[in-house]
C-alpha cells in the first residue's frame, strides 16, 4: 500500500518522522510532501533516509531548481498512484486551505486531486485550535468524510497547557490503517436507523423542556455507517448542526415525533441505533396561550413519554439494536439494566457531568456492554473515533450471535 505523507509548518513536523517510521512498519509506501514552512522545522534529508525515496518540495522545482512540466503535473501522479493522504501536523492554515478549495502548492494541489481515504491530524496553539473559524472547517473536512484524529493536551511549544498537541504517530497510523481496511465496508446493504440530540418538549408556546445534548455522537455515528458502506436514516432533534451528505435526515422536535419516525422507518431497518437523548416527560395538557409570570409557586403536570427503545427492544425481530446509558454514577450497572430491560444487544454507556466528553463535547469516553456478557471500556477520543469502535464491536457481536444460535 501506498500512502501520501504530507507535513505542515509547525514545530510537530519533527514527529511526522516518528509517523513516517510507524506507517513503513505497517506496510506502507511512505512518499513524503513537505510544505515551504515544513522545510523551517525538519530537513527533507530526514524523511529521504528514513522512507528511501525522494521527498516532494515544491510544485515546480525540477532538479536544480529549475521549472519543468513533469514537476508541474506530479501532483496529479501522487494523487493517482497513492491509497491514502495524511496530513500531520495540519497546521490552521492547510486545514482552511483544504476546506476552502485554496490550491497553491504540491500538498493542497494533490489534496484537490486527491480521490481515496484522507487523515488529518491538527496541531497548533490551543487558541488557534478552538477559534470558531478553526472548528467549522475541521468539521467541513469531517463532513467530507475524511478522518480527523483530533490534538492531544499537553503542554506546548508556545507554553500552553491545553489541547493542540499532535496526536501520538502510532495512533495516526492505526487511523490510516482503519482507513483503508476492508472492514469499512462491513455495512453493505445494510439499512441503520439512528436517533440523535434532544427533544423538546412544549410547556407552553414559547417554553419547552430539553437537556444538553448536541448530538454529536449521533451525528458521528450516521458518518461512520455511512462511510461503511450503510444506507442511513438519521432521526435527529433540534440540534444545531447541518445534515450529513449522503444521509436521509428526518428533523423532529419532541418524543411522539421520534417515536412515530423510528416506528415509520423499523420495518427497512437492519440495525437500530438509539443515541437521542429522549425527554422522560412531557406536559400533560400544554396552553394555547404563554404561561405569565407572577409571585405564585407554578408546578407542571407531567407525563412520561413513549418509551422508544423498550418498544423497539419488543418489536426488533433479529435486527441489532443499540442503546446508549448517559449516567452520572454505576455505570456499568445501569447500561447492564437497561440491556436486559430493553433487549437490547449492545448499550453504550457514558458518565455525563466530566469536563471534556460526554454532552456538547466533541469527545468521549464509553464503556460497551453487549449481549455476549462483554464489557468494553473505550478510552476517551474524538466522537468520530468512538463511533468506528462501536461498529467494529458491533460486527464482531452479529458474528458471535450468529455463531451461538
Amino acid at each position: 500500500m501506498n500512502a501520501v505523507l504530507g507535513v505542515g509548518g509547525g514545530i510537530a513536523a519533527y514527529k511526522s518522522a516518528e509517523l513516517a517510521r510507524a506507517l513503513m512498519e505497517r506496510g506502507y509506501q511512505v512518499t513524503v510532501v513537505m510544505t515551504s514552512a515544513a522545510q523551517q522545522f525538519v530537513t527533507p534529508l530526514t524523511f529521504a533516509a528514513l522512507t528511501g525515496r525522494k521527498v516532494i518540495t515544491g510544485l515546480f522545482a525540477g532538479a536544480g531548481g529549475e521549472e519543468t512540466l513533469s514537476s508541474a503535473v506530479e501532483h496529479i501522479a501522487v494523487a493517482q498512484d497513492n491509497d491514502v493522504l495524511v496530513v500531520a501536523p495540519a497546521t490552521a492554515d492547510l486545514i482552511a486551505k483544504f476546506a476552502h478549495g485554496l490550491a497553491d502548492d504540491f500538498l493542497t494541489t494533490t489534496y484537490l486531486a486527491f480521490t481515496g481515504p484522507v487523515v488529518i491530524a491538527p496541531a497548533m496553539n490551543t487558541n488557534m485550535l478552538q477559534h470558531e473559524a478553526t472548528r467549522g472547517n475541521i468539521e467541513t473536512l469531517r463532513r467530507r468524510g475524511h478522518i480527523i484524529v483530533e490534538a492531544e493536551e499537553g503542554l506546548l511549544a508556545c507554553g500552553v497547557v491545553g489541547p493542540g498537541r499532535l496526536a501520538e504517530p502510532d495512533r495516526i497510523a492505526d487511523a490510516v490503517l482503519r482507513a483503508l481496511s476492508p472492514a469499512r465496508h462491513d455495512l453493505d446493504g445494510e439499512t441503520v436507523v439512528i436517533t440523535a440530540g434532544p427533544t423538546q418538549e412544549p410547556i407552553d408556546p414559547v417554553r419547552f423542556i430539553s437537556n444538553r445534548s448536541s448530538g454529536r455522537m449521533g451525528y458521528a455515528l450516521a458518518e461512520a455507517a455511512r462511510n461503511r458502506g450503510a444506507r442511513v436514516v438519521l432521526v435527529a432533534g433540534p440540534v444545531q448542526l447541518p445534515n450529513p451528505p449522503g444521509i436521509e435526515v428526518v428533523r423532529v422536535y419532541t418524543a411522539n415525533e421520534m417515536h412515530d419516525a423510528v416506528i415509520a422507518h423499523l420495518n427497512e431497518s437492519t440495525i437500530i441505533i438509539k443515541a437521542a437523548a429522549v425527554a422522560d416527560y412531557h406536559v400533560a395538557s400544554v396552553p394555547q396561550h404563554k404561561i405569565k409570570k407572577t409571585a405564585a409557586r407554578l408546578s407542571l403536570d407531567l407525563d412520561p413519554t413513549p418509551d422508544i427503545l423498550a418498544e423497539v427492544g419488543r418489536r426488533k425481530g433479529d435486527r441489532l439494536l443499540v442503546g446508549f446509558a448517559a449516567e452520572t454514577d454505576r455505570l456499568v450497572e445501569e447500561a447492564r439494566r437497561k440491556l436486559v430491560t430493553k433487549n437490547c444487544d449492545m448499550v453504550v454507556g457514558n458518565l455525563v457531568g466530566h469536563e471534556g466528553t460526554g454532552f456538547e463535547a466533541e469527545d468521549n469516553e464509553v464503556v460497551l456492554v453487549t449481549r455476549t456478557g462483554a464489557t468494553i471500556p473505550v478510552e476517551r477520543a474524538a466522537k468520530r473515533e468512538i463511533a468506528d469502535r462501536i461498529f467494529d464491536e458491533l460486527m464482531r457481536l452479529r458474528l458471535a450471535l450468529h455463531a451461538a444460535s
